[in-house]
């Protein structure tokens, strides 16, 4: 297999393209031309093809790994579904395959970790602190965690970093009935939408308390 043609990108910075003479194409970074020695003409042995494609594939996927973290802070496992999840297809209708294979996914954010990037720990507290300060309980707490795939470990930690329960009640009450007294069917409703937000009864009860009102039992 010979290189037939090599050039940079017209479109992505520091991405190559690799043109072989049947036509196919490698996309590689600069990294893979000078470590391959790379040039026009060049004979590829099927050792040194697969070497490149799969040192391609592992720049590939850490270059897209980058981006996304860059772009939006997440778990590790959303990176990696992210990474190995299907693509749109292109505009002819032809599929894409994913930015990385589950190995190559994992090695980039094994990577991102070393760079100290990717946190699951770090993120968890930043989940918890975003809708905590949104007036969330900790049963939504947890559930966005877990959405999130955070591992259990780093939970408790997290969790910390909430504001404490009677604050985000008390907000949340003093946002809906702006100091006047709410009747039964008010209240009925604002205690639902608190359970909604993740918190627990006895919470509701006391906030409701704070405020000067008393759902009645049914």
């Amino acid at each position: 297999m010979i290189v037939a043609k090599l050039e940079p990108s017209k479109h992505v910075r520091d991405r190559w393209l690799v043109w072989l003479d049947d036509g196919s194409l490698i996309r590689v970074t600069e990294n893979e031309v000078v470590a391959f020695a790379l040039y026009a003409g060049m004979e590829l042995t099927d050792q040194v093809y697969d070497q490149l494609v799969e040192r391609a594939g592992r720049s590939e996927a850490r270059g897209k790994a980058l981006d996304l973290i860059a772009a939006k802070p997440m778990s590790r496992r959303e990176l990696v579904e992210k990474l190995t999840a299907r693509r749109p297809k292109t505009r002819d209708g032809r599929e894409r395959p994913p930015y990385a294979t589950p190995e190559q996914a994992d090695e980039a954010a094994d990577w991102l970790e070393e760079l100290g990037y990717l946190n699951d720990g770090e993120y968890a507290k930043t989940v918890v602190r975003h809708y905590s300060a949104r007036g969330y309980g900790e049963r939504k707490l947890r559930d966005e965690l877990f959405r999130r795939g955070v591992p259990r470990e780093y939970w408790q930690d997290a969790l910390l970093e909430a504001q404490g329960s009677e604050e985000g009640v008390d907000a949340f009450l003093r946002s809906r009935f702006k100091g006047r007294t709410p009747d039964q069917k008010e209240l009925k409703r604002a205690s639902d939408a608190l359970a909604r937000r993740g918190f627990r009864w006895d919470e509701i009860r006391e906030g409701l308390n704070r405020y000067g009102a008393e759902l009645e039992e049914e």
